[in-house]
């Protein structure tokens, strides 16, 4: 019974603390734009990545050397 009286008064601490870290990011317009960063990733890249034409045979010569 007496767990309950470090129980209460740390979760009511906790809370509390979750509570301004929220206000906080709000102040601080963490969650101003919540829609354009996921969006980001659908948009197409001005230049296309250039792949390495050695790339492949690596792969190729490291599985031959596992077998």
């Amino acid at each position: 019974m007496n767990i309950i009286y470090v129980l209460i008064p740390l979760s009511v601490i906790l809370m509390v603390l979750a509570i301004a870290f929220f206000f906080w990011a709000v102040r601080n317009d963490q969650f101003d734009d919540l829609d354009t960063p996921a969006l980001d990733i659908l948009d197409e890249d001005d230049e296309p990545t250039v792949v390495e034409k050695n790339a492949p045979q690596r792969h190729r010569e490291h599985r031959d050397e596992e077998k």
